[in-house]
């Protein structure tokens, strides 16, 4: 601009969010409006301003007359954008976000608003779709105990919240979408978060049949910029009612929001891997409970922190009666639940394919049904380790492990791609190896030799299927991958089940289960032959859950665990990761060590397994893991001692940045 500026004849200061990534800086600060800029320097608005003699983007959080700084102000640079994208609803998530989780509300604005695509934004969007939507036929709820009441409920625009627990076989796409359309007639919009971008397509051609195409709208991060900029425009414009996605969706724009849908809150996608790290089940929460609007989390299986928000009086169980549960549950098997058949098979306890497991095979696909057999892990053999002494086998260039990549292909390494074709144990020099896990290619060839002639199927996130044929066929899937059968699998395996039952990680029973109860529930019911044979023992607790098909229990049990050795969701607790010099300096600031502050530290330890390292340090620097552990009703104490305590060491510049995360979904 050239000339002398003349400021804007009303509310001449425009409150400015900075997109900066220091802590210390995460305030606003006011800047002078021109007269050219005011129309289109509004609240929301995209805008740029010079900050410590370089251009940055900001958003615009108000206009004001006066202004409590005490220099000069600073002239906006320019208005980048006059679409208000940061509404007045989200603005109020997003700060409430980042209190949860110890962040900065930049870090989180990031997450909500997905970059600029300026030829999208310049076209109009549709025209919004009608209104009515007619109110949907209430018999799929009806199988659960106040299924039809919670529907009318929701018809009647009331802050109904339930953890709903999906029956065997249960068409959840469909339920939800009839969630959805009793929403919508009681004239509310709806968001609902899933976990895959294979949800997301089942539950937008759901809501599409419920709700009308138009005004359906998925969002997910497989759009291409101008296609997801396009879709995101259309919600904050008021043309989409329904918004599906995953779990950047739960910030979306949606205005007259009266319903919030989360399906299988036990997904690890859910859980956000930028900073501030949060969960898309707690945020939809958080944001259900600000507009005081309706909230399901549904799924086949329930996690601890969804028990929590039941016995907490904030949610309802909406469940079916005991007797619809086993009239829609397949049997299921464990290894030692036919005596006679140990006898026969002495070796079942310790091989792969157990005998009991062939012949519920073989029975299902005598009835030309298909079988899906669930294993932990997609390739050939992914982990290797000495036959001997049982040590890992690790790559001589990189230390990453070894895996077979084809079945005559030799070692090779999955992290650097090296291949060994001596291997030799650096422990006890032996050259014999034995599979750690085994793949779903392997598995796919051994039961190819097993049963020849059946067509053998593979399923994987990477090469996952929309659905099988009703024929008779193998479908080998890794978790999460696991196509539906027209008419239902006639048995299903799961395989392997120590590689997921003996993970050093607090969520693996439930994690277990999870994975188990979502194969089990594409197979018929008991009373159509539907077989599920589980390779474990029936004496553990998540066999005996799975046995029972008892979720609830087995998360009612989880959490009584937790609660007694002080673990989340009993207690909120922190992850700081650093060099041990910076977490000793956040900790030291943030008060959280003095025993009047309430809190209990733990370590340090090493990072766990999986870990990465917090970005900007040098890998010659050791990292440790210190634990932070607080009352369940002390979580908004701890994240703002740690986000102020973050702040100030990050203006001083002595350390590098710590790594905070609030409740992670790995502590140790």
């Amino acid at each position: 601009m050239t000339g002398i500026r003349q400021a804007a004849p009303h509310e001449p200061i425009a409150r400015v969010l900075p997109m900066l990534t220091v802590p210390h800086l995460d305030r606003d600060f006011d800047y002078l409006v021109s007269a050219e800029q005011s129309d289109d320097a509004q609240p929301g608005t995209r805008v740029r301003v010079r900050f410590n003699g370089r251009l940055v983007d900001a958003f615009v959080l108000e206009r004001r007359s006066d202004t409590d700084h005490d220099g000069r102000l600073g002239w906006l640079d320019r208005v980048i954008s006059a679409e208000p994208v940061l509404t007045a609803e989200v603005r109020r998530l997003t700060e409430a976000v980042a209190a949860r989780y110890a962040g900065t509300r930049a870090d989180v604005l990031r997450l909500a608003i997905p970059p600029r695509h300026a030829a999208t934004e310049k076209k109009p969007s549709a025209a919004p779709a009608e209104l009515f939507t007619p109110a949907p036929d209430p018999a799929g709820w009806a199988a659960y105990s106040g299924g039809g009441r919670f529907l009318g409920a929701l018809g009647e625009g009331r802050a109904v919240r339930a953890v709903w627990q999906a029956l065997p076989g249960e068409d959840w796409a469909a339920r939800f979408a009839e969630a959805a359309a009793a929403a919508l007639a009681g004239g509310r919009s709806v968001l609902a978060v899933v976990p895959d971008q294979r949800d997301v397509d089942a539950l937008a051609a759901a809501a599409a049949r419920s709700c009308d195409a138009d005004n359906v709208v998925a969002l997910s991060a497989g759009l291409g910029p101008a296609q997801r900029y396009k879709r995101w425009l259309s919600v904050l414009r008021g043309c989409s009612r329904v918004v599906i996605g995953t779990r950047s969706a739960v910030f979306a724009p949606v205005g007259e929001l009266g319903l919030v849908l989360v399906w299988d809150d036990g997904d690890d996608t859910l859980a956000e891997p930028r900073a501030p790290y949060p969960h898309a089940r707690e945020v939809a929460m958080l944001r259900a409970h600000q507009l005081r609007c309706a909230a399901v989390i549904g799924g086949y299986a329930r996690t601890a922190e969804a028990q929590a928000l039941i016995d907490s009086g904030w949610a309802h169980d909406l469940v079916a009666p005991r007797a619809t549960v086993r009239a829609r549950a397949p049997r299921v098997v464990a290894l030692d639940d036919d005596g006679h058949a140990q006898e026969r098979d002495p070796a079942a306890r310790t091989a792969r394919l157990p005998s009991i497991a062939l012949r519920a095979a073989r029975t299902a696909l005598a009835a030309e049904r298909p079988v899906l057999v669930q294993v932990p892990r997609r390739g050939y053999v992914p982990s290797l380790a000495c036959a001997r002494c049982r040590t890992v086998a690790r790559c001589r260039g990189c230390t990453g492990p070894l895996a077979l990549i084809g079945g005559h292909d030799g070692a090779q390494c999955r992290w650097c791609g090296r291949a060994d074709p001596t291997l030799r144990c650096a422990k006890c020099g032996s050259t014999e190896v034995r599979a750690v896990v085994v793949g779903a290619r392997r598995t796919a060839e051994e039961l190819g030799r097993a049963f020849p002639g059946t067509a053998v199927i593979t399923s994987s996130a990477e090469t996952g299927l929309a659905t099988v044929g009703a024929g008779p066929a193998l479908v080998i899937a890794t978790p999460g991958a696991e196509p539906p059968a027209p008419d239902g699998y006639g048995a299903a395996l799961l395989l392997d089940s120590w590689a997921l039952l003996g993970r050093a990680d607090l969520r693996a029973a439930e994690d277990t289960l999870r994975r188990w109860l979502a194969a089990a529930a594409l197979v018929r019911p008991a009373g159509d032959g539907g077989v599920v044979t589980v390779v474990a023992e029936a004496s553990i607790p998540t066999v005996q859950s799975l046995i029972r098909w008892d979720p609830a229990g087995h998360a009612r049990a989880e959490l009584a665990a937790r609660a007694e050795v002080g673990l989340p969701p009993a207690v909120h607790m922190a992850a700081l990761d650093g060099s041990g010099a910076a977490v000793a300096a956040l900790l030291a600031e943030s008060g959280l060590p003095a025993p009047d502050s309430g809190a209990e530290v733990f370590g340090p330890v090493e990072l766990p397994a999986g870990a990465r390292r917090p970005a900007g340090l040098d890998a010659d620097v050791e990292v440790i893991r210190m634990l932070v552990r607080v009352p369940r009703g002390g979580g908004l104490a701890l994240a703002g001692a740690l986000r102020r305590a973050t702040a100030v060491t990050s203006a001083r510049r002595e350390h590098p940045p710590v790594r905070v995360q609030i409740d992670p979904l790995r502590i140790g």
